[in-house]
C-alpha cells in the first residue's frame, strides 16, 4: 500500500467531497422528479414533493401510457436509434477502414477535410437547402442522413482500425480474403468495444434528437419523442391527456414530470449492457498517435 503524505490525504479528502457534492448536484434533480411523477399534482403544487413521493398515485403514468400520440412518438423514436444507428455504424465502419489505410491516396486530404468539418459545422440554411433539395423535408430520412457520420466517431473509428496488427490483416489476404471480406470477418470481431461504444454515442444522439425534428418535420405523425415531451412541458400540451386518464388540472406537473421519466428510462436501461466495453473501447480509440 502506497503511504500518502498529509498533502496527498488532505487533497483525496477534498476530491471525495467535491465528488459526491457534485455528484448529488446532478443526480437529486432527477430524484425529484422520479418523486413528482408518483405523486398527486396537489401536492407538487403546494411544493411538498422533494425526494420522496407524496400522495403516492400512478395516476401520472396512466395518463402518459393511455396517450396514444406519446406511444407514436416513441415508436418514431426506437425507429430512429435502432435503424439510424446500424446506419452509423455502417458507414462510419466503412469510411474508417479506408482511411485507416495508409497507402491510400489522398487520405491525408480526406481527413484534413473530416476535421474540418468537426470545428467547422455547416451553416443551418445551406444544411436546410441541401436536405430539401434531396426530398427528405417531411420524412425520417432527414432524422439520420445529415449525421450519418459523426467525425468525431469517424477518428475513434479510424484509430482504433490502425491499432489492429498489420501481419493479422495481411495473413487474411494470403488466405484470400478481399478488403470487404477481411473487415467483416477479421477487423469488426476485433473492435466489438470500439463499436459498442461509438454505437452508444449515437444512439444517444438519436434518442435525443430534438432539433433536427424541428427543423425538418412537419407532420405530428412523424414527431420523434423529445418533440412530443417538448409540446407537454413548453406550450403545456397536456389537456388530451387530462380528458384520457380523467384526471384534474392540478395534475398536469405530475403529467410532465411522468413524461421526462418515460423518455429518459429506456436509454438508460442500455447502458449497463454496453458499459463493459465502453472505457475499452474509447481509451483504445485513442491511443495511438
Amino acid at each position: 500500500m502506497i503511504r500518502q503524505t498529509p498533502a496527498q490525504k488532505t487533497f483525496s479528502i477534498f476530491n471525495y467531497i467535491f465528488l459526491t457534492i457534485l455528484s448529488l448536484s446532478m443526480l437529486l434533480p432527477f430524484v425529484h422528479i422520479f418523486a413528482g411523477s408518483f405523486s398527486s399534482g396537489q401536492a407538487i403544487m403546494e411544493g411538498r414533493v422533494t425526494i420522496w413521493p407524496v400522495d403516492f398515485t400512478l395516476d401520472n403514468y396512466r395518463a402518459v401510457l393511455l396517450d396514444k400520440e406519446i406511444w407514436r412518438s416513441f415508436g418514431v423514436t426506437v425507429y430512429i436509434t435502432v435503424f439510424g444507428t446500424l446506419l452509423n455504424l455502417i458507414f462510419t465502419s466503412l469510411m474508417a477502414y479506408g482511411l485507416s489505410k495508409q497507402d491510400l491516396k489522398g487520405r491525408k486530404i480526406i481527413i484534413f477535410m473530416v476535421v474540418f468539418s468537426m470545428i467547422f459545422s455547416a451553416p443551418l440554411i445551406p444544411s436546410y437547402l441541401i436536405v430539401k433539395s434531396l426530398g427528405m423535408l417531411n420524412t425520417l430520412w432527414s432524422l439520420m442522413i445529415p449525421g450519418l457520420i459523426s467525425a468525431f466517431n469517424l477518428i475513434i473509428m479510424i484509430s482504433f482500425f490502425q491499432n489492429i496488427p498489420r501481419d493479422l490483416l495481411d495473413t487474411a489476404k494470403m488466405d484470400g480474403c478481399g478488403e470487404y471480406r477481411t473487415l467483416w470477418s477479421v477487423v469488426l470481431p476485433l473492435s466489438l468495444p470500439s463499436l459498442s461504444t461509438i454505437g452508444l454515442f449515437y444512439a444517444v444522439g438519436h434518442w435525443n434528437g430534438y432539433f433536427g425534428a424541428l427543423l425538418y418535420i412537419r407532420d405530428q405523425k412523424l414527431f420523434p419523442l423529445q418533440v412530443k415531451l417538448r409540446q407537454l412541458i413548453v406550450e403545456s400540451d397536456a389537456e388530451q391527456m387530462l380528458q384520457t386518464a380523467s384526471l384534474t388540472v392540478q395534475s398536469i406537473e405530475g403529467i410532465k414530470m411522468a413524461s421526462i421519466l418515460v423518455a429518459t428510462v429506456p436509454i438508460l436501461v442500455i447502458y449497463p449492457f454496453v458499459q463493459k466495453h465502453f472505457v475499452k473501447g474509447s481509451m483504445l480509440g485513442s491511443i495511438k498517435g
